[in-house]
C-alpha cells in the first residue's frame, strides 16, 4: 500500500511542481495508420489500437464507439450533447476526456456516461455543465470539471469511490454550502482543486488521506481552528487571493508536521503567521505585514533547532530586510531565497 501510495504522489507532484497545468493526456498521432474498425471521423493507432482519437475535428456529436477501445479522446470539439447507444460497445471504456466541448447537463441522455463501470478518468473540462455527471463509476481515479457552471456538488456524488485520488474543481461558481458532504468517505483522495469558485471558508469534510489542497480566489476570510490538524498527511495548502486577515488564523493553526508548501500570498495579512519548523517553502508575498516576528518561524534557535524553509516571499509587504531580526541567519540557515521586493 506504502509504494502504491508513493507512486501516486509522485504523479500528483508533477502537477504540483507545474502547479495550474490543467492537461495531461497524450496527444493525437499525426498521421498514422488506423485499425480498420476505426470510425471514420477518428483515428485508431495500429500501434495503440484500444485508443480512438477524435480530438480536435469540428466534431458536434460522439461517434458510436467500436468495441475495444478503452481510450477515447474528443477534446477541443464542439459536441453539445451525448446521445444515448454512443457508449453501448464499450461499457469497459477507461479513460474519457471531453475537455473543450459545449455539453450541458441536460444533454447527457442516461444510459451513456453512467453505464461505463470500468471508467478510470474522466476529464470533462470546459464545458457548460451545471452538475456533475453520473452517476459515475466507482472505479474512478480522476474527475476533472474545471471551468464549468457548477453552484452545487451533491452530497453522495463521490460515494462509494474508494479508488478516487484527485479531484479538479476550479473555475467554478461553487459555495461552501454548495460542497457540503461532498468529499466524505473519500478514503484515497490526495488532491483537491476548488481554486476560482466562491469559497467563503475552506472545504469541510475532506479525508484525512489528503496531500494537496488548492483554494487559491476565493472570498476565504479566516481558517478554522484544528483544520490542519485533522489532515495529517498534507503537506502543500494553497490560500492566495483571498481575504484572510489576522483575526481568521487561529494562533498555530499552520504549525503542523506534515506541511512543506504554504501559499497566503495575495491576502490581507499584517503579520507572519505561526509556521512550523519543518516548512520548506512559504509564500506571503503582497499581504499587509509590518513587522517580522521571527518566533513565528523559529521558536527558539540552536545547532538542531532551525527553520527548514528553503523560500521565504515576503516582497509586496510594509517591510524590508532592515526589519530582520539579528538572529535570522541562525533560523533560516537553509534558506536559498528570501525576497522582500
Amino acid at each position: 500500500m506504502f509504494s502504491l501510495r508513493f507512486l501516486l504522489f509522485g504523479s500528483l507532484a508533477s502537477l504540483c511542481i507545474c502547479q495550474y497545468y490543467d492537461y495531461d493526456y497524450e496527444p493525437a498521432p499525426q498521421s498514422v495508420p488506423s485499425t480498420p474498425n476505426c470510425v471514420q471521423e477518428c483515428d485508431c493507432p495500429i500501434s495503440f489500437p484500444t485508443a480512438m482519437y477524435c480530438n480536435d475535428r469540428n466534431l458536434k456529436f460522439v461517434p458510436i464507439v467500436p468495441s475495444g477501445i478503452k481510450y477515447l479522446y474528443l477534446q477541443n470539439n464542439l459536441i453539445e450533447e451525448i446521445k444515448a447507444g454512443v457508449f453501448d460497445n464499450v461499457t469497459d471504456l477507461r479513460w474519457l476526456i471531453l475537455d473543450n466541448n459545449n455539453i450541458t447537463s441536460d444533454k447527457i441522455q442516461s444510459g451513456t456516461i453512467d453505464k461505463l463501470g470500468s471508467l478510470e478518468k474522466l476529464y470533462f473540462s470546459y464545458n457548460k455543465l451545471t452538475k456533475p455527471p453520473g452517476p459515475l463509476s466507482k472505479s474512478l481515479d480522476e474527475l476533472k470539471l474545471i471551468g464549468n457552471r457548477l453552484t452545487t456538488f451533491p452530497s453522495g456524488t463521490l460515494s462509494g469511490m474508494e479508488n478516487l485520488t484527485a479531484v479538479h474543481l476550479s473555475k467554478n461558481q461553487l459555495t461552501s454550502e454548495g460542497l457540503a458532504g461532498a468529499f466524505k468517505g473519500l478514503k484515497s483522495l490526495m488532491l483537491l482543486d476548488v481554486s476560482e469558485n466562491k469559497l467563503k471558508k475552506l472545504p469541510a469534510g475532506v479525508p484525512s488521506s489528503l496531500l494537496m489542497l488548492y483554494a487559491d480566489n476565493n472570498d476565504i476570510d479566516s481558517i478554522p481552528g484544528g483544520y490542519l490538524a485533522k489532515l495529517p498527511e498534507l503537506q502543500y495548502l494553497r490560500v492566495s487571493h483571498n481575504k484572510l486577515v489576522d483575526s481568521g488564523i487561529p494562533a498555530g493553526v499552520f504549525n503542523v508536521s506534515s506541511l512543506l508548501e504554504l501559499d497566503l500570498s495575495f491576502n490581507k495579512l499584517q503579520s507572519i503567521p505561526e509556521v512550523n519548523e519543518g516548512l520548506e517553502h512559504l509564500y506571503l508575498q503582497v499581504n499587509q505585514i509590518n513587522k517580522f516576528h521571527l518566533t513565528s518561524i523559529c521558536k527558539f534557535t540552536s545547532p538542531v533547532n532551525y527553520s527548514r524553509l528553503k523560500t521565504l516571499r515576503l516582497d509586496g509587504n510594509n517591510i524590508t530586510h532592515s526589519n530582520m531580526p539579528d538572529d535570522t541567519s541562525n533560523c533560516l540557515r537553509q534558506a536559498s531565497e528570501i525576497i522582500f521586493d
